[in-house]
């Protein structure tokens, strides 16, 4: 599967510690065995998905579309506060 990153998605990954970005590994590669894993969002959001998961005690969102079978794009990445207005901007342009 061929896995594209925005720049907004590979910009906060920059801010993980080492420990973070395998636990983000683990969730992207859990996503590529089963891309229904995340709920997928309605409205101005439909397409994308977000899937929740926690690094220590805190809780990460982690949104991505499937363009097909073969192309999955991970579009961004952060903590809830203030997430999907941050993914809705980003998804009108």
């Amino acid at each position: 599967m061929k896995i594209l990153q925005s720049r907004l998605f590979a910009k906060s990954v920059r801010k993980f510690h080492k420990q973070g970005k395998k636990a983000l590994d683990d969730e992207i590669r859990r996503i590529i065995g089963n891309p229904e894993i995340g709920h997928e969002k309605r409205g101005e959001l439909k397409g994308v998905f977000v899937h929740k998961f926690k690094i220590n005690t805190t809780q990460y969102l982690l949104s991505y579309r499937l363009h097909d079978s073969r192309t999955l794009e991970l579009i961004m990445i952060g903590p809830h506060e203030n997430y999907y207005r941050g993914l809705e901007n980003y998804i009108r342009g």
